[in-house]
């Protein structure tokens, strides 16, 4: 194939791809989308209590009327946001902890370097169910309830891993490795330390080659 050809079928692939997403745009968000996707952003930069229906209201774009609809209360909507929120953490923490680490034992310990891109960013601004939970302090408050089941699901992978490296005692080993990550959230954003999970994934290194044979 020449140079020009090679060019040519570039072209021609690139303009069949635009007029294909042309044909098919992507679906535009609901307004519940856009109105969830606007309070996901503003609670974890502003914090829950600080960020109020009108501001969540006029950022989606919406109005406080078409908010309630979807809504019935602020505590509802704090609620549909972490779980969104949730969904979208545990998914990409786990594909990108996968991606770097091709066995359970290497996985134990790339899910320390999946957490230093998060705390890379440069939005990053904690835990959103760390904060939540401070915000809603009472351990019966729904949305604390809710951050402490995604604290056990976190740590439930994490078990899940350990016993598929073979770990000598699996629920030891994933809450040992569950805490120096929990620490390492909380110095990274509290003490600005954004090496934090690297010094916390040479710790949980020695942990993890005493645990797996």
């Amino acid at each position: 194939m020449t140079q020009n050809t090679a060019v040519t079928t570039t072209l021609q692939a690139n303009t069949s791809v635009y007029l294909e997403k042309k044909r098919h745009p992507m679906p535009a968000l609901s307004k519940k989308e856009q109105i969830v996707s606007q309070a996901l952003s503003l609670f974890y930069q502003q914090g829950f209590n600080a960020t109020g229906v009108d501001n969540i209201a006029s950022e989606a774009k919406v109005s406080k009327k078409t908010l309630y609809n979807h809504f019935k209360s602020k505590d509802e909507l704090i609620l549909v946001t972490l779980r969104k929120r949730d969904e979208l953490f545990r998914n990409n923490i786990v594909r990108v902890t996968e991606r770097l680490g091709s066995t359970a034992k290497e996985r134990l310990l790339s899910i320390f370097d999946a957490h230093d891109k998060w705390f890379q960013e440069e939005d990053f601004s904690g835990c959103m169910f760390i904060n939540a939970s401070a915000e809603f302090s009472a351990s019966e408050h729904p949305s604390h309830v809710f951050c402490a089941e995604h604290k056990r699901l976190v740590r439930e992978y994490i078990h899940q891993l350990a016993e598929q490296a073979g770990a000598q005692d699996a629920d030891i080993l994933a809450r040992q490795l569950n805490l120096l990550l929990e620490g390492a959230i909380v110095d990274a954003h509290v003490s600005g330390n954004k090496d934090a999970a690297i010094f916390a994934k040479s710790m949980a290194t020695v942990l993890v080659n005493q645990a797996v044979n």
